[in-house]
């Protein structure tokens, strides 16, 4: 028996994902290549091969710097333009145009990662649900989040450009699409009510200002060794301070994770 209702339902949450103007690598594209680049760090140190389900994948970059640690892997997402710019990109890894909800490959998959995803979704806690029926046994899910206690929401909260830290700007609805805020808490929750046993969280880049700052910052920012600069004025002028930087907010950013930019959970079936 077809169930319309649902087909519609699937039809109508489709086409809302085709709306919104956010790439990856193209709004602020200094710092979110650069996000980019430890959020996939972050996924190294808890995957779990041969098989990887990148669910809502976009374009695909993410998906490709994880794909060698695989002997297969799968993307999905729900905008046909992010599928075709995978495809038109990364042509030897497949991709499918779907809504994660609606995948199903069961018992299919070691490692199935959610980047920045749950906080688009309807129903978070539903998809984590059916994601766990693509998991092999001894798989692992790994989720990860924007943070609304990050500390540079909680700097704009007491400098009243934020009314509240889980407060949803115009770009965080009208751009990128998100339905909802998460912290540590909520993720950790989300996780146990889908049958989800946590097996270690995390965070991903201590970031202190805004997304426009930390993109003109990267940009522009004195990297040069002295002249008031970074570095010490006459010692290893040579020295790559730009990516010294990046690597010590993604190191400092493990030691406190409720304070970084994104947060992960990795977890087992119970």
């Amino acid at each position: 028996m077809t169930d319309l209702g649902s087909k519609n339902v699937t039809a109508s949450e489709m086409d809302k994902q085709e709306v919104f103007p956010w790439r990856r690598g193209e709004f602020f594209s200094s710092y979110e290549n650069i996000l980019g680049h430890y959020i996939v760090k972050s996924i190294i140190e808890n995957l779990r091969p041969p098989s990887l389900l990148d669910l809502a994948c976009g374009n695909g970059k993410l998906t490709s710097e994880l794909a060698p640690f695989f002997k297969k892997t799968v993307g999905i997402d729900a905008s046909r333009a992010h599928i075709e710019k995978a495809v038109e990109s990364h042509p030897s890894i497949h991709f499918e145009h779907c809504l994660a909800e609606d995948f199903s490959s069961p018992g299919e998959f070691s490692t199935i990662t959610m980047i920045t995803l749950l906080e688009h979704v309807q129903d978070p806690v539903g998809l984590l649900e059916h994601a766990m029926a693509n998991l092999a046994h001894g798989g692992v899910i790994i989720a990860h989040v924007p943070n609304a206690l990050a500390v540079n929401r909680r700097i704009a909260k007491l400098m009243g450009s934020l009314a509240d830290e889980y407060e949803l700007s115009p770009f965080d609805i009208d751009v990128v699409g998100h339905r909802r805020a998460y912290d540590m808490e909520g993720l950790v929750r989300d996780f146990d009510k889908a049958g989800l046993k946590i097996i270690k969280t995390g965070g991903v880049f201590y970031k202190m200002l805004s997304q426009a700052q930390m993109d003109w910052f990267l940009k522009e920012g004195l990297w040069e060794s002295g002249g008031f600069g970074w570095g010490r004025i006459g010692e290893e002028k040579t020295k790559d301070w730009r990516q010294a930087f990046c690597d010590a907010c993604y190191e400092f950013g493990k030691q406190r994770p409720q304070d970084c930019n994104i947060i992960y959970a990795v977890g087992v079936r119970k």
